[in-house]
């Protein structure tokens, strides 16, 4: 994202360090399955829950050894973790937390265009009652047409 075309909130949203938080998420989402099912002991989870903690710049360290992001993020993981790290990861391949990581900044990026749209849609509503009266001139084809109302530009916008 270029960051000086870029909200801040949605530049939050896809920042190295949400997207490895998210990474995080997946991996800890699926400890607690495998701990449900009974393939990872619930002790080994709540260790992996409590210790696994991440840093942008060590991920970034270990990858230009490694040249592949997912392992430099769980070999992160496993300086934090200790022990029970061997079950991060079980079973999963990297475009498994990959994918749904970004599923999930997808869903997080939609929601605050949606609360955006929402704001916008009731600033063209007062906007147009504000200027219903406010004559303009219409154009059609790149040309003045009839006449028309600074409102109404503002109602087709938010029709």
């Amino acid at each position: 994202m270029i960051e000086r075309y870029t909200l801040p909130d949605m530049g939050s949203l896809w920042s190295e360090e949400n997207k490895f938080q998210k990474w995080l998420d997946v991996e800890l989402a699926v400890c607690e399955v495998h701990a449900e099912m009974g393939t990872i002991p619930r002790e080994a989870l709540q260790e992996i829950k409590s210790r696994a903690k991440f840093s942008v710049e060590r991920i970034n360290e270990i990858e230009k050894t490694t040249n592949h992001d997912v392992i430099a993020f769980t070999t992160n993981l496993a300086e934090s973790i200790g022990p029970a790290s061997r079950f991060v990861h079980y079973g999963l391949t990297s475009s498994d937390v990959v994918d749904t990581a970004n599923a999930l900044l997808l869903r997080d990026a939609c929601e605050l265009l949606l609360q955006k749209i929402d704001a916008l849609m009731t600033v063209l509503k007062r906007r147009a009652l504000e200027f219903k009266n406010t004559p303009q001139v219409g154009r059609t084809h790149g040309i003045h047409a009839e006449p028309t109302s600074f409102g109404m530009t503002f109602a087709l916008w938010h029709d």
